[in-house]
């Protein structure tokens, strides 16, 4: 498997994730979704919020390629202040929101080529600093953290009482010798 083709799987993984995930969510009431349970960001939906912000932020970043990814062109003009914003007040507005963006990013994981993922990507942190990372390393991050986040709401929805059932990537992972 090539480094690309595991990034298409992981944005794959991603996207079908998700959908399972604002599936069940979705059957949830708005005040249960928004009832403090003592995580990182608090409720279900402040987590989910905060991984479309996190996504987007990290988007952004990454259009800033020398490869100019088109596909990321939308993406661009999308307005995130901090990690911890609340882009969308109900599951029903994030919901269509991540669907949308997860579509964007199985689309320009198709794109990202083999020499592109060599470069030193350039980009300032949400303080302000200066970083200069290998934008492989990076695409790693933004998989992993969404899955990190992804995790913590799996656990929100069980202390819901309600069960995402099978979360594995391996599902995804084409059979082969």
């Amino acid at each position: 498997m090539t480094r690309t083709s595991h990034i298409h799987l992981m944005a794959t993984y991603n996207e079908w994730m998700n959908s399972k995930i604002y599936e069940v969510a979705g059957s949830l009431s708005d005040e249960e979704l928004c009832v403090d349970r003592k995580a990182f960001f608090g409720s279900i939906l402040g987590t989910l919020n905060h991984l479309v912000a996190g996504d987007t932020i990290w988007l952004q970043r990454f259009a800033n390629h020398p490869a100019n990814y088109a596909t990321l062109g939308p993406i661009r003009q999308l307005a995130v202040k901090s990690l911890d914003e609340w882009l969308f007040p109900n599951i029903r507005e994030l919901s269509a929101h991540r669907a949308w963006l997860d579509q964007q990013i199985v689309q320009w994981s198709g794109d990202i080529t083999e020499s592109d993922l060599d470069h030193t990507l350039h980009y300032t942190s949400m303080n302000g600093v200066p970083a200069d990372r290998n934008f492989y390393a990076l695409l790693m991050h933004f998989f992993n953290h969404q899955t990190h986040h992804r995790g913590q709401v799996t656990t929100l929805l069980s202390q819901a009482g309600v069960d995402i059932g099978v979360t594995d990537l391996v599902v995804l992972i084409p059979s082969g010798l």
